[in-house]
């Protein structure tokens, strides 16, 4: 049984890093590991990231992602565009049945949020 899953993205500066999630998408720091750190993990609700300094690994800097569910993607949006997010794409509804936007962190990680399209009508 499969009970928890948490994304690993690989950051050129995890100092700055950690700063940007607490700040711009809202994330609290959990846990941190190393001196210096190297690792660490960040929770909103119930999604974890996870970020690795790229000096302690071969894995390149920049390319992850995550779809984030959410209950309200407009409410988010407003609210991390509020915070400083870079939003590389607003909330639009597409016709795979979501409605969603793009964000990117320092390193280019990409992360999408996103929730079921409202029915028009």
């Amino acid at each position: 049984m499969l009970t928890g899953a948490a994304t690993v993205f690989t950051v050129n500066d995890i100092t700055a890093s950690i700063a940007h999630y607490r700040d711009a998408p809202g994330f609290k720091v959990t846990f941190q590991y190393g001196q210096p750190t190297f690792y660490a993990c960040l929770c909103r609700d119930e999604v974890a990231l996870h970020l690795l300094a790229a000096r302690q690994t071969t894995r390149l800097s920049g390319n992850g992602g995550i779809c984030v569910f959410v209950q309200d993607v407009d409410e988010l949006y407003a609210e991390l565009v509020e915070r400083g997010a870079k939003i590389i794409k607003p909330p639009q509804d597409y016709d795979y049945g979501m409605r969603d936007f793009d964000a990117v962190d320092l390193d280019g990680n990409h992360l999408t949020f996103g929730m079921e399209s409202r029915p028009r009508g």
